[in-house]
């Protein structure tokens, strides 16, 4: 059987098991806002109900939308990306929600060389996804540190290597071996597409994601790129 074939397989597949995901997930959030719909007509609470219902109806539009990127086609938008222009700017973007948890954020940019080829936008969500995730498992003053470096590959090649450690939680072992599983999540209200989504577009850029973490001491993401520049 040819690649192409095999990866053609291997997309149905993943999109099998998003199918039968998604469908459970919408069919419990249409139940709750058939519920409370119904309660709209019996009840005067139409403002706080009606905050429930909007919450729902966002919950399912976010998750088709997240499962409509995993399952696209990877992107052939291909331009020269720097890596710690974008790390700033995403940083930029979660300045209150570090202020508001008094957290340290902490810079180590070692890479002299941070251009990759790929796509921006994607690459971008990546970090907002797992700096977002770091910032949620942390109390207040913890301690997020971004850091890169380059180091060579087996090929002779350059790896570009982002870092991105919290001091929050931790994640168990056995988390950990399903943290990139379509659904799977810790979180109250999470879709558990997140992780699933960056790692698909990561591949696409011909890197890997890879977690190592300690229940109490926290996490460290780490992302490998091919290096350009």
């Amino acid at each position: 059987m040819s690649d192409g074939n095999l990866c053609r397989l291997d997309r149905l597949a993943n999109l099998g098991t998003l199918s039968a995901g998604i469908a459970h997930e919408i069919k419990n959030s249409l139940t709750a806002v058939k519920t409370y719909i119904e309660l709209l007509n019996h009840k005067n609470e139409e403002k706080e109900l009606s905050d429930v219902v909007a919450r729902e109806l966002s919950r399912i539009d976010t998750m088709v939308s997240q499962m409509l990127r995993y399952a696209s086609a990877k992107s052939t938008v291909s331009t020269t990306v720097r890596i710690h222009d974008l790390l700033e700017y995403s940083l930029r973007l979660l300045q209150h929600q570090v202020a508001a948890k008094m957290v340290v954020v902490e810079r180590d940019y070692k890479a002299m060389s941070h251009t990759v080829s790929g796509d921006e936008g994607p690459l971008q969500q990546v970090f907002m996804n797992l700096l977002l995730n770091a910032l949620e498992a942390m109390g207040m003053n913890g301690t997020l540190t971004v850091s890169t470096e380059v180091s060579p590959a087996k090929s002779g090649a350059r790896i570009l290597k982002v870092h991105i450690h919290d001091t929050g939680v931790g994640i168990s072992k056995e988390n950990q071996a399903r943290l990139f599983e379509p659904f799977f999540t810790t979180k109250k209200h999470g879709t558990g597409l997140g992780l699933a989504i960056s790692q698909r577009i990561i591949k696409d850029h011909h890197g890997k994601i890879e977690v190592h973490s300690e229940i109490r001491k926290g996490s460290r993401f780490t992302i490998s790129l091919p290096a350009t520049g």
